[in-house]
C-alpha cells in the first residue's frame, strides 16, 4: 500500500509556518512506547533532537510539574467539521469559519494530525425526504481547507479523509473532482443501506434518524426504501469504482461498519489498510486474522457501548482486538477514552499507542506519533484529574498551538 512519509502536504509548510524554536520540557512524565519515565524532551526546528531521563529541569525549561507528555494526537476518523459546517440541520455554515472553529476546537483536544471525514455520493433527491440533506459539498470544503493551510492559518496538520458513500447517486462523479494536488491520504468504503452494518437493528435506524431530520414514519418510510433502491441499482459498481479511484489517488483505503465475516473477507480482497468501527466481536476477529487494524470510537468507550446498539469498544480492547482510537464526533473524547482505555488495561503506553503511534501508522505516517529523536514535535502535555485529561499545553512541530 501508499506509504505517505513525512506528510507530502504538510511536510513544506512546516518551515514557512513555523520559525526555529528550541524548546525544552522538562520534570515531566514521558510516555514512551512500552514505559512511562520521568524526564525531559527537547525540541529544535520542529523536532524532537534528544530525550533525558531524571527530575532536573534545565535553566530555561518549562517545567512541567510530573505532568504528563505524550505525543500530539493523531485522528483518522472525525465527523466533527460537519458539525461545524451544520450546527442545526438545515443551517449552513460559511466553510472558512467553520473549519477554523472545527481547527481550534483540535488543538485543544490535543489532536495535532487530523484526516478530516469529509463525504462524498449525495442524492439529488431523497425519498420525498426534504429534512435530510444529502446534497454534495466535498469539493468546495476540501478547496477552503488547503486554501488555509497554504495561508498558514490552522493550528492542526489537516489532510484528507473522504468518505465514500455507495448508496448514494454521485459518490464516482464527486471523486473524480479530485486530484494528486488535493492530497487525499483517505478514502473509506461507506454503505450506510438501512438493515445492515452499523444499523442492522432498524429500530435503532429510525431513531437516530428521526430524531435527528424530525421524520414522521411515513417519511422514514419513504426514505427507507428510496435509499434500499439506491444500493440495489448502483452499490457493488459504486464499491468498485470508489476502489479504483482510491488506488489512482495513492490513498488509504478503509473499511467502514464491517459485520461479518463475509464483509471483512470482502474487505481484504479489496485491500484495505484498516477497519472503521467493525460492529461484532465476530468482524474483529476476522480483521485480526486478516493482519487489518481496527479502529473504535472514543465515545464507545466513554458511553460503555455503542449509541448503535453494536459492539462495545472495551469489549474489543479487552480481548485484544483494538488497535486504534477515533474521536468520531467528539474530540474530546480522544484522550478521555485514552486514559479511561489505560486504567482498564492497567497500561498507558498502549493506551495512547492507540491515539497516536497506531494511527500514525494505518495512515502511513512515518514522521509521528511517537517520542523519539528526530521525529516531528508535536506534543500534548496534561494533567489528570478524575480521569479527564486536562491539557496544559499542545505543540505542533514545535510551534505551541495550545
Amino acid at each position: 500500500m501508499t506509504e505517505t512519509a513525512l506528510d507530502p502536504v504538510a511536510a513544506p509548510l512546516v518551515a514557512a509556518h513555523r520559525p526555529a524554536e528550541t524548546v525544552t520540557l522538562a520534570n515531566a512524565q514521558l510516555v514512551l512506547a512500552d514505559e512511562v519515565v520521568m524526564g525531559a524532551i527537547h525540541v529544535a526546528d520542529g523536532r524532537i533532537v534528544a530525550i533525558d531521563q531524571g527530575r532536573n529541569v534545565p535553566s530555561g525549561a518549562e517545567d512541567c510539574g510530573g505532568q504528563y507528555v505524550i505525543p500530539g494526537l493523531v485522528e483518522l476518523h472525525t465527523d466533527n467539521l460537519e458539525r461545524h459546517l451544520m450546527p442545526r440541520p438545515g443551517v449552513l455554515w460559511p466553510g472558512p469559519a467553520a473549519v477554523l472553529s472545527h481547527d481550534g476546537e483540535l488543538a485543544s483536544a490535543g489532536i495535532t494530525t487530523v484526516f478530516d471525514a469529509v463525504r462524498v455520493g449525495s442524492m439529488r433527491n431523497t425519498g420525498g425526504v426534504a429534512k435530510k440533506d444529502y446534497s454534495k459539498y466535498a469539493r468546495g470544503i476540501v478547496d477552503h481547507i488547503k486554501a488555509l493551510r497554504e495561508a498558514q492559518l490552522t493550528r492542526a496538520d489537516h489532510l484528507i479523509h473522504l468518505r465514500a458513500e455507495v448508496c448514494s447517486e454521485t459518490v464516482l462523479e464527486e471523486l473524480d473532482e479530485f486530484d494528486d494536488d488535493d492530497g487525499v491520504a483517505i478514502v473509506s468504503i461507506m454503505d450506510h443501506t438501512p438493515g445492515q452494518r452499523q444499523f442492522a437493528d432498524m429500530a435503532k435506524f429510525r431513531q437516530y434518524h428521526q430524531g435527528k431530520y424530525r421524520l414522521s414514519d411515513a417519511e422514514m418510510d419513504a426514505h427507507i426504501d428510496f435509499t434500499r433502491g439506491l444500493y440495489d441499482r448502483w452499490g457493488v459498481a459504486h464499491e468498485e469504482g470508489v476502489v479504483e479511484r482510491a488506488r489512482a489517488l495513492g490513498a488509504r483505503l478503509a473499511s467502514h461498519d464491517d459485520t461479518t465475516e463475509a464483509h471483512v473477507a470482502r474487505s481484504a480482497k479489496l485491500g484495505v489498510d484498516f477497519a472503521e468501527f467493525p460492529t461484532t466481536e465476530t468482524a474483529a476477529r476476522a480483521c485480526r486474522d486478516a493482519a487489518i487494524p481496527v479502529m473504535m470510537g472514543a465515545p464507545n468507550i466513554l458511553r460503555g457501548g455503542s449509541h448503535s446498539g453494536n459492539v462495545a469498544a472495551m469489549q474489543l480492547a479487552e480481548a485484544g482486538l483494538l488497535d486504534v482510537l477515533s474521536s468520531d464526533y467528539a474530540p474530546s473524547a480522544l484522550i478521555m477514552g485514552m486514559l479511561r482505555l489505560g486504567a482498564a488495561l492497567g497500561d498507558l503506553p498502549t493506551a495512547v499507542a492507540a491515539v497516536t503511534k497506531a494511527p500514525a501508522e494505518a495512515a502511513g505516517l512515518t514522521d509521528r506519533g511517537r517520542l523519539a529523536p528526530g521525529l516531528r514535535a508535536d506534543l500534548v502535555r496534561f494533567a489528570e484529574h478524575e480521569g479527564i485529561g486536562v491539557i496544559t499545553g499542545v505543540w505542533s512541530a514545535g510551534r505551541k498551538i495550545g
